[in-house]
């Protein structure tokens, strides 16, 4: 599937979730599903409790993570000496 096509999936609407990013036809933040794949729910087991939801969407929702950080310019951390 195109980046263009996953990306259709993710809609921003001021009226759902206070506007922020989520799967189209949800309520699924982008935030939420990123967090709780980090914290160790499986895909198997994000897509049994969302009945509807695809891997296509979870796909989605990590190339608009990635896409949303590419114009984000990051600083290293450097610790000062006391």
């Amino acid at each position: 599937m195109s980046d263009d096509n996953l990306l259709k999936r993710i809609v921003q609407d001021p009226k759902v979730m206070a506007g922020q990013p989520v799967i189209k036809g949800t309520r699924l933040t982008v935030r939420f599903v990123l967090n709780v794949l980090a914290h160790g729910t499986s895909v198997d087991e994000l897509l049994l409790e969302y009945d509807g939801l695809a891997v296509e969407d979870l796909q989605a929702c990590f190339l608009f993570a990635s896409e949303s950080l590419g114009d984000v310019e990051f600083m290293p951390l450097v610790a000062e000496a006391s």
